[in-house]
């Protein structure tokens, strides 16, 4: 049994690194780079596709890109958007606008039509970077090209259809200084400035637009690389989007803080991330969501744990995989977190406690609170007085985050979002006591009486059947141990003519692997109250995920339990003892209303 006072001093490593950066410093990012381009020149920094480029490259790279921004009228202050997939040339047009004093507009590069038009009109964007890969997501938005001046950065191969008031930035740069910036630029930018927006990760409707700071992304890096005693030694890999937060702040903040190297990829690829982990001698790794279940799912090889990878961070392991993942692959650490883009609370299990992402020892050394929440009514649950109640052990509750403003310090700061209204909806306000300003991060969780916590699900995810509550996180944990089984993804549905939301599964099997509904239905019945069995199933091909590997629930929602081509439908026959096939007859025979038509 770890103790608390272990556990505290592990997460006292995390908070000295934290500490260094404060919101009033002069130091940024670029002072990073710049500094370990001086000091080391000509160490690795980021290896691509057989190229290895140098501290000092990356360096050169940016600057040349600052000079290109400046000459094209770009001035401090001004956010600009960036749209590339995974490649060298992102970060250096990330690191060359911060040498300018801009601000970077991090856009998903997946999407196109309204929710680009909403991405840029939300940030302010004034100008586009963006990758010649990319210019397909223009299709539906001819008018950005005559709002917006942009600068294509060619990809391998054909860049596409340019258009005609746009820049190619292509052969040029070579002619343009490598050396830094006038630092002048950047004499207003300090800790608390606003280093980049980055969208937050849902997976339902549109986006809001989140501040990341100077501070909170050096501090970010300098807290994990200090409790995971890297060095400058030490390869990371990188597959998640540079897009998204996971990679941009966690990662590279920590490969930058000490200097190590980052093996970047285009995307995630199961097959070939062993290999290549193995040929670059990668010590830390990142994932996110489903993405160790992929690398579990495939075939078991003589190598498996021949490979130098030790440590690996990120969000959604699940439990059912997760002494066996380590086992299989050797992998001698698997650091379990909790956060978000925006979140001023974090969690990290730094005990390797199977389930949990983190614990709070000693609860008067932390800004976050479980509070009472009525997931049936959608509202807190108050004192007399008005006031939240805390949540005891075993009690599922809403996480908050005191909202601190203390000089000197960045932790327990909300910088909010780009819409002022969206910021305000997120506080709460006089919780326990008046004038006090607590974060709503919309996140339910468990404590056990060692104070470890367990996230159990969003708020919004939740649905209730029968009378009782049922999260979605925690049926699909008890499910997805079924053989051949590669992501479930558990949502509810209506049923013309019934209270509630019924659970519905939409269910991917491994390649080669067959569906048995006689089986799920005896796991479901073995490992599940009544109420939380799913009514449906939805057997399909593909798993609907995101860019992270979090699987995409919005319109599996929409659809409910009506046909759609290619998938196959099951409805639970308790009287059968199994699913079997839905159709109209077999809902009839049930009490159950077809799908309306609409839904």
């Amino acid at each position: 049994m770890v103790t608390r006072e272990q556990t505290q001093a592990k997460m006292d490593l995390v908070a000295a690194g934290a500490m260094k950066h404060t919101p009033e410093q002069s130091y940024t990012i670029v002072d990073r780079l710049e500094e370990w381009a001086a000091q080391a020149p000509e160490r690795p920094f980021l290896i691509w596709n057989g190229r290895t480029f140098s501290y000092g490259e990356v360096n050169t790279q940016a600057n040349r890109y600052a000079h290109f921004a400046l000459g094209c009228g770009l001035q401090p202050g001004e956010v600009v958007a960036l749209l590339m997939e995974n490649r060298p040339q992102y970060l250096f047009v990330w690191f060359a606008l911060a040498k300018i004093g801009c601000v970077s507009a991090l856009i998903n590069n997946q999407i196109s039509g309204d929710a680009l038009r909403h991405a840029l009109v939300t940030t302010a964007s004034q100008r586009l970077f963006i990758g010649s890969e990319c210019l397909d997501r223009l299709e539906h938005t001819p008018e950005i090209p005559e709002r917006f001046p942009g600068y294509v950065v060619p990809d391998d191969g054909e860049p596409g259809v340019i258009p005609s008031t746009w820049l190619r930035l292509d052969e040029q740069l070579a002619s343009l200084p490598g050396t830094n910036p006038d630092a002048a630029l950047r004499r207003d930018v300090i800790g608390r400035s606003t280093l980049c927006l980055v969208f937050t990760s849902g997976t339902t409707g549109l986006p809001k637009a989140a501040r990341i700071t100077h501070s909170r992304w050096l501090g970010v890096g300098e807290g994990w690389a200090n409790f995971l005693g890297v060095g400058r030694e030490d390869v990371f890999y990188c597959v998640l989007p540079l897009y998204h937060v996971a990679a941009m702040m966690s990662l590279l903040s920590n490969a930058m803080a000490c200097g190590g190297s980052v093996v970047l990829k285009r995307r995630f690829s199961a097959s070939r991330f062993w290999r290549d982990v193995r040929e670059h001698g990668v010590t830390v790794a990142q994932y996110s969501g489903e993405l160790c279940r992929y690398l579990f799912n495939q075939p078991s090889a003589p190598d498996d744990r021949a490979h130098k990878l030790r440590v690996m961070t990120g969000s959604g392991l699940s439990p059912s995989i997760w002494r066996a993942f380590q086992e299989r692959f050797g992998v001698t650490r698997m650091i379990e977190g909790y956060g978000g883009t925006e979140i001023n609370v974090g969690l990290m299990n730094v005990d390797d406690r199977v389930g949990s992402c983190g614990r709070l020892p000693f609860k008067e050394r932390s800004n976050a609170r479980l509070v009472k929440y009525d997931r049936d009514n959608d509202c807190y649950i108050r004192n007399p007085d008005g006031t939240l109640i805390e949540c005891e052990a075993g009690e599922v509750g809403e996480m908050l985050g005191m909202i601190l403003e203390l000089p000197g310090v960045t932790g327990g700061r909300f910088d909010g979002y780009t819409d002022a209204e969206a910021t305000e909806k997120k506080i709460l306000r006089n919780a326990f006591r008046p004038g006090d300003a607590w974060l709503r991060t919309g996140d339910l969780f468990r404590r056990d009486e060692d104070d470890y916590y367990y996230f159990v699900d969003r708020v919004g995810d939740t649905f209730r059947w029968k009378s009782e509550n049922v999260s979605t996180t925690e049926v699909s944990g008890a499910l997805e141990d079924c053989p051949g089984l590669d992501t479930i993804t558990v949502y509810g549905v209506s049923i013309p003519g019934q209270e509630g939301r019924a659970g519905m599964a939409t269910v991917v099997m491994q390649p080669g692997q067959r569906f048995d509904p006689a089986d799920f239905y005896r796991r479901a019945n073995d490992k599940l109250p009544g109420y939380a069995i799913p009514v449906f199933i939805r057997l399909r091909t593909n798993a609907d995920i995101t860019a992270t590997f979090k699987l995409r629930k919005v319109d599996l929602q929409k659809l409910g339990y009506a046909a759609a081509a290619g998938d196959e439908l099951f409805v639970t026959d308790p009287g059968a003892g199994s699913y079997v096939p839905l159709t109209g007859e077999s809902l009839t025979r049930l009490g159950m209303a077809p799908q309306p038509q609409s839904a």
